[in-house]
């Protein structure tokens, strides 16, 4: 990671419900649009990932999965709820980073 990359702080998180994904921008004038499928499919959760190496799995059927709020959480995490009542917590490690 470069040392950019390394010092790169979130300053917003946009949910945008009708198409159904979160966009994050950075401080550097980056941004990403992360599709609520993309978060859901790819969730740190046992249910995705199972409980060892080796063990992920696919979850089907959420294609049409959207997000339906998001939470701060202390100081440097996001809880997302999706609308099959699944939630996913976002750390955004790189605060912690910086405030070291």
């Amino acid at each position: 990671m470069s040392a950019a990359a390394a010092t790169r702080w979130p300053v917003e998180l946009r949910l945008k419900k009708a198409e159904k994904l979160l966009e994050v921008a950075y401080d550097d004038g980056s941004r990403f649009r992360l599709p609520a499928e993309y978060l859901r499919v790819e969730s740190p959760s046992a249910e995705v990932q199972g409980h060892g190496p080796g063990q992920k799995t696919l979850v089907a059927g959420r294609a049409h999965v959207g997000i339906i709020a998001l939470e701060p959480v202390g100081n440097y995490a996001v809880r997302i709820t999706f609308d099959d009542l699944r939630d996913l917590f976002l750390d955004l490690p790189l605060r912690a980073r910086r405030r070291a």
